[in-house]
């Protein structure tokens, strides 16, 4: 899956909001104190499980979007999205909302429904490793509603091109990744494509501005767990001041 690959969806249904049948989650148990983290993607992997909180399958029918029990991830995309957050920030815990079929395909109104769910759960961050290359009103409005909630979202901007949606609405965290950065480090870019960078790769293969987007997730979960009361204004400036790059080229101490 290749980064900015959501596709976009007929115009007839551009501006519905989304309609979500059967709100029962698939819920795992209780899980120790540590920051709630939403993913949207392809779903997560059966190894995964004890780490995931819940899991639902959004799926776009005549009538709306369904929301349906989580099937096993068809790509590996959002297991190694997970496992790039996860690695970073083993206290987490997730929430998975599974909108990709197996060609990678999802719509606007699946991605919105999604943020509605992961709302619902209460959240603190969502990480969208994913984008479309066209505005829709119906994915605007969603992201607005998370972040007047107070819910940090992370979506995924290659490093150069024109603009994706979600990650160029306003109050969304624009994230790539930088092949300068090792593991455990991230840059703050500032640039016109994106705020944030982190490291690209991953053991399975899976590179880009979708893992990069994932692994700077992982760094901000981690200091949720850390901070978990801390505004969202205090994370960012954290996070840009403590960045190993600033901009494209110029390195600062860690």
């Amino acid at each position: 899956m290749g980064e900015g690959s959501c596709p976009t969806n007929s115009a007839s249904t551009d501006d519905l909001r989304p309609f979500c049948h059967s709100r029962q989650d698939v819920s795992n148990g209780d899980f120790p104190p540590g920051p709630h983290i939403g993913v949207i993607d392809s779903g997560h992997a059966s190894a995964q499980t004890p780490r995931v909180a819940a899991a639902r399958r959004f799926t776009l029918t005549a009538d709306g979007v369904i929301a349906e029990a989580a099937a096993a991830d068809p790509l590996g995309h959002g297991s190694a999205v997970l496992d790039a957050i996860a690695s970073r920030a083993p206290s987490a815990r997730f929430s998975v909302a599974q909108v990709f079929d197996k060609r990678g395909v999802t719509t606007p109104l699946q991605v919105a429904a999604a943020l509605e769910w992961l709302c619902q759960r209460g959240v603190r961050l969502v990480n969208l490793s994913l984008g479309l290359r066209r505005d829709r009103p119906v994915l605007r409005q969603s992201c607005a509603d998370l972040l007047a909630a107070g819910v940090l979202i992370c979506a995924a901007s290659p490093a150069r091109g024109g603009p994706v949606f979600p990650a160029h609405y306003p109050g969304v965290i624009r994230a790539t990744g930088d092949a300068r950065c090792a593991v455990d480090q991230w840059s703050w870019l500032d640039s016109r494509e994106a705020d944030f960078a982190a490291c690209v790769g991953a053991a399975t293969g899976q590179a880009g501005a979708s893992l990069g987007c994932a692994a700077f997730s992982g760094h901000l979960a981690a200091l949720l767990a850390t901070h978990p009361a801390a505004a969202n204004d205090w994370l960012l400036q954290w996070l840009r001041d403590h960045a190993h790059y600033h901009g494209s080229e110029r390195k600062t101490a860690p």
